[in-house]
């Protein structure tokens, strides 16, 4: 049996020790709002979390040689090129709209955001105009997504484009609501799948599972407090700091991991995941607003992200906890302390890890 717990915690380590480095999730998203100011001239306004936004600038530092980044200003312009170079409006032949930078600097909008405001003029091309973000996606890798809305008004439309779409043509109708609410869905599995800090939150508070009822009411209670959360935040009835929540987030999952040191009974653990999901749930909005909640179509979009939430999160667990019990056979059906204190005293650190992280002692 030692060999098996050595196993496991290697396995452990490399699922999610590779997060180390960064925070338990990045977003990979931008949008882009594209709104036609005047005969084939349009205003396009990229955004992006600041994080990301840090990521592709420093993976990027090559175009910028020799670029001295400390005179008040020059950032601001280096960000305003970066983006330029990868989003264009174009004919349908490939030839380009002449354009330029207006403004680029921190979303007035957002603290945690970016925005640049890029001018396109168009009068050179003819037929119909093509909005090609292709570049820009790839560099926000393989999991990039970016959120297009056409238009200003309250029947703008919006898509999502992904790495290998083609340039979107303006003059063809957008994302039914339908469509729309399928991406919403996808984009919130992925957010679960992805969030490491919540993976690890559900992974200690299943490892003393031994049957399935306690386990359904734990899913059960973090699936009601923090869809209301979820549900608030994503509206913008309330509202808070994302590095009190992240902080809270990483607090919970050291706390649940610990608790396992203590208390082998999860019967009444549902109580403890209940009060932690309403702070998971400022988390899942966050994911959710990264990704821009769409024009007159805010309820479908949140109940489809909190859907795949939630299928997401229940897969997870059908995949764990079986393993778990699997592992019980070869412990004469027993759940071996070693095991769950190996895995507890991993996710306590790295829990411990993200709160130093997030609250700046490791910035």
């Amino acid at each position: 049996m030692p060999r098996l717990w050595r196993r496991l915690a290697v396995i452990a380590l490399s699922i999610f020790g590779f997060t180390a480095a960064a925070l338990a999730h990045t977003a990979d998203i931008s949008t882009g709002k594209v709104v036609a100011q005047k005969e084939r001239v349009y205003r396009v306004d990229v955004g992006f979390l600041a994080t990301d936004l840090e990521r592709m600038f420093s993976e990027t530092m090559a175009e910028r040689s020799g670029v001295d980044l400390s005179p008040p200003g020059v950032l601001e312009t280096e960000i305003g090129k970066f983006v330029q170079r990868r989003v264009t409006m174009q004919d349908a032949d490939g030839h380009a709209c002449s354009g330029h930078v207006e403004k680029a600097g921190e979303d007035p909008t957002n603290a945690d955001s970016a925005l640049v405001v890029l001018r396109f003029d168009c009068a050179a091309t003819g037929g119909q105009i093509f909005y090609n973000p292709a570049k820009l996606l790839a560099a926000q890798g393989p999991r990039g997504k970016h959120l297009v809305t056409v238009g200003d008004g309250p029947d703008a439309g919006q898509t999502m484009l992904y790495p290998g779409d083609p340039p979107l043509d303006l003059s063809k109708p957008l994302l039914t609501t339908w469509q729309l609410m399928a991406k919403f869905g996808e984009a919130g599995v992925e957010h679960i799948v992805t969030g490491y800090d919540h993976l690890c939150f559900l992974l200690a508070l299943v490892l003393w599972a031994h049957r399935a009822w306690p386990v359904v009411k734990i899913v059960t209670a973090f699936t009601v407090s923090h869809s209301v959360t979820l549900s608030l935040a994503a509206l913008d009835v309330v509202t808070l700091p994302t590095t009190l929540t992240e902080s809270a987030i990483a607090a919970s999952i050291v706390f649940v991991a610990v608790e396992n040191f203590f208390s082998k009974k999860i019967d009444r653990r549902w109580i403890v995941t209940f009060l932690f999901g309403f702070i998971h749930g400022f988390g899942f909005a966050s994911g959710l607003k990264e990704l821009g909640v769409p024009r007159g179509a805010a309820l479908p979009a949140l109940v489809s992200f909190n859907i795949g939430v939630e299928l997401g999160q229940i897969a997870i667990v059908l995949l764990v906890v079986p393993m778990l019990l699997l592992i019980d056979t070869r412990t004469a059906g027993e759940r071996h302390d070693k095991l769950v204190y190996v895995g507890s005293g991993i996710v306590a650190l790295f829990g411990a890890y993200w709160l130093l992280e997030r609250v700046g002692v490791l910035a």
